[in-house]
């Protein structure tokens, strides 16, 4: 006997939401997941969105070069750690006034401690990066982009920011020959000018 017209519908539209409901799930998962590499791909790009990220970073790179051990590889793992604080308190919308003003004043210090080659006791040199990654960091975690993973989103400008820093440190390496100290210096006083010019779109 053959059946109606009506319980053939009834089959088909039975096997359609079958079928998705097993796809939502998958669907769902595939969504979540390019959400999580959105966000870590937002945090990885946001440090090289701007020169005035780029240039301290790498500046605090090339003074770690300057310094020599222990430093060349104590203050890039500071900076990172004490900027994912400062994420932090841009995630949570924790005030704190003057973040432009204390990004360019980052690239003046640091490039002006490339170029005099400052040596202060370590445990300054970690002082002064790490004051002012609280800045950076800040001003990374209150960008967080609207329906992103904040967790991914950090961790992305972390792994920047410590890129940055390997890719001062690698210019740095040149400061053991004659020219490339000079060259060196150079970029830090480089560095320094350029933030004076941050410093005065900050304040203008």
């Amino acid at each position: 006997m053959k059946r109606s017209a009506t319980s053939l519908d009834l089959a088909t539209l039975a096997r359609a939401a079958s079928l998705a409901l097993v796809a939502m799930p998958e669907a769902a998962l595939a969504h979540e997941e390019a959400g999580q590499a959105a966000g870590f791909l937002a945090g990885l790009a946001h440090p090289v969105s701007g020169l005035d990220h780029v240039l301290a970073m790498i500046a605090v790179g090339l003074w770690g070069a300057v310094l020599g051990l222990p430093a060349i590889w104590v203050l890039p793992v500071a900076f990172p750690l004490v900027m994912a604080v400062g994420g932090l308190m841009g995630l949570l919308g924790f005030p704190l006034p003057g973040v432009e003003v204390g990004i360019a004043v980052s690239a003046i210090v640091l490039g002006v401690m490339v170029l005099a080659e400052v040596r202060p006791p370590l445990w300054l040199a970690a002082a002064i990066v790490a004051f002012f990654a609280v800045f950076h960091g800040h001003a990374h975690g209150r960008e967080l982009p609207a329906g992103t993973s904040a967790l991914l989103y950090s961790l992305g400008f972390v792994v920047a920011t410590g890129l940055l820093h390997a890719v001062g440190i690698l210019l740095g390496a040149a400061h053991r020959w004659a020219a490339g100290r000079h060259a060196v210096r150079i970029a830090g006083g480089g560095v320094a000018l350029a933030g004076l010019v941050f410093l005065w779109r900050a304040i203008a």
